[in-house]
């Protein structure tokens, strides 16, 4: 009999911490947290939530509903980065399970998720396949890449090594986790996954997908956009511009040489070219200095910061670079997107 997640007490030994990054999320958190305690598991689970300042009823739900949560109240809005660090440095799992709140687990996720990770046998860091929660339609099995760290998604079944997974739901050994040193702080939000996947790439640790299980996923409620509805793409400007800049963050640190330096000056000339159209397009200044001028004007803000960073993750680089870009596919993905939807609807 599968053992229900609100029985372990806080002196067991959990071997998965499930880390649950919350902000307003009264309406989605409670599906989260009966997701997690209906694991079809039989090993101690332990649940953690950092709610991010929220102003809705979030944290009355989590307290009177879930009391045996770890719940962490920020007082201030520190974002998701932050967010997940705080969590996980807590945690007492051998692995920690990131999920977000309007996430909804497979009962067998967790189960599926351990499996893996006891058979190969090293470090990893596992994603499972990613489901629309309104219409049940496969969304991808983890990502790959495009030139530009645009992620491309996956939905081979046959496929199970992919460039990164979404921090949505990530699977990742706590020693790995701080091995790596965990999210970056100062992205603030979006890309971290990016991030963190391609910094384990970079060492030699495979980011994997099995093709069994699952979760369902409210995607694009967090920040609203990134998602097609309608036969239309939309997102906002706070996505758009938290993407582009640190997208272009982790290219800039991650990237191996010899191509990194040409890919990241195509890169550059790209963002700036693709503002200045769409302000055209739109008749719209703003979409040029709200995203991708601040995603331009980010980078060269922060250069010595990743030009430090770079230094050290190349240096502990332990991959040949055409496997480090084994994952990626020729193509620019936003490419394919403008040609099937058009224009991005920005709000």
């Amino acid at each position: 009999m599968a053992q229900d997640a609100a029985a372990v007490t806080p002196t067991a030994a959990p071997v998965c911490s499930i880390c649950i990054a919350n902000f307003n999320g009264e309406s989605v958190i409670g599906p989260c947290l009966d997701s997690v305690r209906n694991q079809d598991f039989d090993l101690p689970l332990e649940i953690i939530v950092h709610d991010d300042a929220s102003t809705d009823s979030s944290l009355e739900v989590i307290r009177t509903r879930h009391p045996d949560v770890t719940l962490i109240p920020s007082e201030c809005n520190v974002g998701y980065c932050v967010s997940n660090n705080r969590m996980v440095s807590r945690a007492r799992g051998r692995y920690i399970l990131l999920l977000n709140n309007d996430a909804v687990l497979h009962r067998d996720a967790v189960s599926t998720l351990y499996r893996h990770a006891q058979q190969l046998r090293r470090p990893a860091i596992l994603g499972l396949p990613q489901y629309d929660i309104e219409s049940g339609v496969l969304i991808d099995r983890g990502s790959l890449l495009d030139p530009f760290m645009n992620p491309v998604p996956n939905l081979d079944p046959g496929r199970r090594d992919v460039a990164m997974v979404m921090g949505a739901c990530l699977w990742i050994p706590k020693a790995l986790w701080d091995e790596l040193g965990g999210f970056p702080e100062w992205f603030g939000s979006l890309a971290e996954d990016l991030y963190l996947c391609c910094l384990a790439r970079l060492r030699g640790v495979p980011v994997m997908v099995p093709h069994e299980s699952g979760y369902d996923h409210w995607v694009g409620r967090s920040f609203r956009g990134g998602k097609v509805v309608r036969n239309a793409l939309q997102t906002s400007y706070q996505r758009r511009a938290l993407s582009e800049r640190n997208k272009t963050f982790t290219m800039w640190i991650c990237c191996p040489p010899p191509a990194s330096f040409m890919l990241i000056f195509m890169h550059l000339l790209a963002l700036a070219a693709e503002g200045l159209v769409l302000s055209i397009m739109k008749r719209d200044s703003r979409v040029f200095y709200e995203i991708y001028w601040f995603a331009l004007k980010g980078v060269w803000r922060e250069r010595a910061r990743l030009a430090g960073l770079r230094r050290i993750a190349q240096a502990a680089k332990r991959i040949p670079s055409r496997r480090f870009f084994s994952v990626f596919t020729p193509l620019p993905h936003k490419l394919n997107m403008l040609l099937r939807y058009g224009f991005p609807s920005i709000e």
